[in-house]
């Protein structure tokens, strides 16, 4: 994909299209924005494929048949919204890698025009969650992207009702994309098109959200508990990050490791024992930007949320309905990297969940692909045999897509989720209904954030118009990875 230094050209190119959206939303008879944001009602569309969002019909519930055939659904047996790879962050952070993107390969997201109003979309779409009424929201991990104090305390307000407050360091926004910065590696939305004069100002006031109505359930992710969602904190990564100079661009002969094989704590204790490695920009300095340690950012996501099991790692089991239990599974490595990994005592502990589920239908969640995860075969065979396994579901791959999974214990679904950080910036709604004969069926729909012309609605045009965003990489995923009905055959009895 493109560098970020391309992103002006190409927000640049598509500048005029983005203007005339703005002045179409709404007209000509199109769907008004609903509170809910239900998909189901209307949807974002480019129509002509030149860049321009406008509100378009809804997207109609798809039946999938790949393990069962259609059959009439009855009575709600269990609701679940799942919202994953949020990524509040602090813009401000001197401990930030925005910078590396442009060193290539696979340094292509650390840097999001839309970032500044990360918080503000996390708040649009706590109320679209809350106007679709589940029993409960599965927060799927990466929350944060920082593992930062003032991060968590963000995220955790705007999930359950207050005062939101962005801002870090001074008064005034300190960072990249201010309009003073000449690197063109960063969108500045006071002058670079489309212009959006006093955004970041904007982005960093306080905000009320209202909270999720709904329990939530909190599943960690790799950037809630690793700095940079790669490696433990250390006392000289902490101290970057409550110091007052930030990097914006790298020397040029900075060498960064290209894989995950080549990160480690004491390598970049090494690299940053010799000084920032580039060209910095003095900030307010703010101990608020504490990194936290993998067992704090636990300890602060089951405080905020009451939930989260017990011991070193946060599975739990819950219901989410009279007739569905959720399961859900910490598959986050605490030293370093973000690949998932699974412990035969968790997979242990899976069985006995199973077991206690009884007949009840189960929905399993993880932040990284059980498929994926180191270990995650042990939870598979656990799963593949059981007949009431109805769906497994992760966060992590930033892309809406859903499989069947053909299995001894009649498959299941396999469903992954985009997103909030990045186009469409969506969250999952999923409804659990019994069928005639003892089957069941998985509504599943996907949730724009509520309307929010000042904020969330700007937050999704650039994440349209991000060069290395969720568009080129097709994250939306296709009408039957979104809206759809997901048909499970009767279990033996």
């Amino acid at each position: 994909m493109p560098a970020r230094r391309h992103l002006g050209a190409l927000l640049a190119l598509c500048a005029l299209a983005v203007l005339l959206a703005v002045a179409a939303l709404g007209a000509g008879g199109a769907p008004a924005p609903r509170e809910d944001g239900s998909t189901l009602s209307a949807t974002w569309i480019d129509r002509a494929g030149d860049g321009r969002l406008e509100r378009g019909s809804g997207e109609a519930l798809l039946d999938r048949t790949d393990l069962a055939p259609v059959a009439r659904a009855g009575r709600t047996l269990g609701s679940v919204a799942v919202l994953t790879d949020v990524h509040v962050r602090d813009v401000e952070s001197p401990a930030r890698v925005a910078f590396l993107d442009r060193l290539g390969t696979p340094f292509t997201s650390t840097f999001r025009p839309q970032e500044a109003l990360s918080a503000r979309v996390l708040v649009q779409a706590v109320r679209a969650i809350d106007a679709a009424r589940p029993a409960a929201a599965v927060i799927a991990g990466d929350l944060i992207d920082n593992a930062q104090a003032n991060e968590l305390r963000m995220a955790t307000t705007a999930l359950n009702g207050g005062i939101v407050r962005p801002a870090s360091g001074g008064p005034r926004y300190e960072g990249p994309q201010a309009a003073s910065n000449p690197d063109p590696a960063y969108y500045r939305p006071d002058v670079d098109p489309p212009v959006e004069p006093g955004l970041l100002a904007r982005a960093q006031r306080p905000l009320r959200s209202p909270g999720l109505a709904a329990p939530w359930y909190p599943i960690p992710g790799n950037h809630d508990l690793l700095v940079a969602g790669e490696i433990a904190r250390t006392a000289r990564t902490n101290a970057v990050a409550v110091g007052d100079r930030m990097v914006v661009a790298p020397d040029p002969g900075l060498a960064v490791p290209h894989s995950e094989a080549g990160l480690s704590r004491a390598g970049i204790d090494r690299l940053l024992a010799a000084g920032l490695p580039g060209r910095s920009l003095r900030v307010t300095p703010d101990p608020g930007r504490r990194e936290l340690s993998p067992a704090e950012a636990v300890a602060g996501l089951r405080r905020a949320s009451g939930h989260g099991g017990r011991g070193a790692r946060m599975d739990e089991a819950f219901d989410v309905g009279p007739g569905v239990r959720a399961i859900a599974l910490d598959t986050v490595r605490r030293s370093a990297g973000s690949g998932g990994v699974v412990s035969a005592a968790q997979a242990r502990w899976v069985a006995r969940a199973l077991a206690a589920a009884g007949d009840r239908w189960v929905l399993v969640f993880s932040h990284q692909p059980l498929m994926e995860a180191a270990g995650g075969e042990r939870v598979l065979r656990l799963l593949d045999r059981d007949p009431h396994v109805l769906a497994i579901l992760n966060g992590d791959k930033h892309h809406n897509r859903i499989a069947a999974r053909h299995t001894p214990g009649g498959g299941y679904w396999v469903v992954q989720t985009a997103a909030l950080a990045d186009f469409p910036q969506q969250a999952r709604m999923l409804r659990v209904r019994a069928t005639a004969g003892g089957g069941a069926v998985l509504e599943t729909w996907m949730l724009d954030t509520a309307p929010d012309p000042a904020g969330a609605d700007i937050a999704r045009r650039l994440a349209y118009l991000d060069a290395q965003g969720g568009r080129p990489y097709h994250e939306a995923g296709r009408p039957r990875d979104r809206n759809v009905r997901l048909f499970k055959a009767p279990r033996p009895w």
